[in-house]
């Protein structure tokens, strides 16, 4: 009997794990990053500088740092180092640098 717990358990755990893994790719689709890219060139920003930061997909940004709304897309974004960083304004981490 405990053979059968373990073994679901087990069976359980990686399944969680998969949909954990599967949760933090986030796609943005091609519309919606032509959307973004030309609404930031319509909307230029000044860039800002982060200390200790380092800008890579799935880091996330402090509170201090000012994210800016695009219409009709849910995602958020800043200019950092004179990138654009597109960022999930629920979790504040970074989902796509747009050179």
């Amino acid at each position: 009997m405990r053979m059968h717990r373990s073994t679901a358990a087990a069976g359980f755990l990686l399944l969680a794990g998969i949909g954990a893994a599967a949760a933090q790719d986030v796609i943005i689709e091609p519309e919606q990053e032509t959307v973004i890219r030309e609404y930031v060139k319509k909307q230029p920003l000044a860039s800002v500088k982060i200390p200790g930061v380092e800008l890579n997909i799935g880091s996330a940004l402090p509170e201090t740092v000012e994210l800016h709304e695009v219409p009709d897309v849910k995602y958020r974004y800043v200019v950092v180092d004179n990138r654009t960083v597109v960022v999930d304004p629920g979790t504040r981490k970074i989902i796509k640098i747009i050179e």
